[in-house]
């Protein structure tokens, strides 16, 4: 892993507050409900968060079509700076997919304001080369995910 220069930066712009795009983040409950390629998941009973700086994050991805495939995502949390910033590094083990083994890659996401209440996330992972275009993909089909989610929970807050 080099550390001077992330392997994958990631922009996006969301159209959520932001403070919504970080609960997406830190919420186990919301985590669920689109982190992972289309057709992955992640059993509730199988995610634990104390997200703080020294704290950690951790799940099970699964995959719908091969459920003996399964993800174990462990964070160690680094710095945290609430609805702005969570990084750590993220060891991923288990039943992976053929032709990845174990690894680790530090991560960084940052949130910031955009206009008309809006979200720009930002996205840095310092990975081992080969595995930057499978989890450039990874990403883009969770930010399909993460979309439908964030407007539903803006459907349910306006709502109340």
């Amino acid at each position: 892993m080099n550390a001077e220069t992330p392997q994958l930066v990631i922009s996006r712009v969301f159209d959520a507050p932001r403070e919504l795009v970080y609960q997406a983040f830190i919420d186990p409950d919301h985590l669920a409900a689109w982190w992972g390629p289309i057709g992955n998941s992640l059993p509730r009973d199988e995610i634990e968060f104390d997200v703080r700086p020294g704290g950690f994050q951790r799940w099970t991805e699964v995959n719908a079509a091969t459920p003996d495939l399964r993800v174990h995502v462990h964070v160690d949390l680094t710095d945290v700076a609430d609805g702005e910033l969570l990084e750590g590094v993220m060891h991923v083990s288990g039943r992976l997919q053929e032709g990845i083994e174990p690894f680790e890659t530090r991560l960084r996401v940052e949130f910031h304001d955009e206009s008309d209440g809006r979200t720009r996330l930002e996205i840095r992972q310092w990975l081992p080369e080969h595995l930057t275009q499978p989890s450039e993909e990874g990403w883009r089909q969770a930010f399909t995910k993460l979309d439908a989610a964030l407007a539903n929970l803006q459907v349910l807050a306006a709502d109340h």
